[in-house]
């Protein structure tokens, strides 16, 4: 538990406390100023109705406050996905646009080409180059989702931390 719960529970059960050792003063009806009028009522009492109120007053606006809380953290993880969906169709958009166009400089290549022996090799290390260029680009990509997931996994932690969002069992 929290210290600040703690610090509420003990105080809600000071006053439960008080409440019960002096309930014969709490019910003693009293005059009572409204203004204009005045009424006998028991003054504890209609305290320990305010208390009360009070009381599920704040705790409706924290469960609101953490309710909000839990929806904008999930409406920006999946803001978030898909981002980094879009990201990762972009980078293998761009991937094919290279790829179509070296195969089309190629082909002019060995249209213009004399030797076939020449061609064949300058085709190999281009696709070689292109092969390691695919490589490179998909651990790129790779290396940008996993730093996506530890920067949304921070922020869920950030957000446990403050007590916002509850947290999930396993972690």
């Amino acid at each position: 538990m929290k210290l600040r719960t703690i610090i509420l529970l003990l105080t809600l059960g000071t006053i439960a406390a008080f409440s019960l050792l002096n309930w014969n003063a709490f019910i003693t009806p009293t005059t009572l100023s409204l203004g204009l009028t005045e009424v006998q009522a028991p003054l504890g009492v209609i305290m320990l109705g305010v208390v009360a109120f009070l009381t599920a007053f704040f705790l409706v606006f924290v469960v609101y406050m953490q309710a909000s809380a839990i929806f904008d953290s999930r409406r920006h993880a999946q803001e978030l996905q898909v981002n980094r969906e879009l990201a990762d169709k972009a980078e293998a958009s761009r991937f094919t646009e290279l790829h179509n166009f070296l195969e089309t400089e190629l082909q002019k290549l060995g249209a213009n080409r004399d030797a076939r022996s020449s061609l064949a090799t300058d085709h190999q290390v281009i696709l070689d180059r292109l092969d390691r260029l695919e490589k490179e680009l998909f651990l790129a990509v790779e290396q940008s989702g996993k730093s996506l997931a530890a920067s949304i996994g921070e922020l869920e932690d950030r957000l446990e931390r403050s007590a916002l969002l509850p947290r999930q069992p396993g972690h």
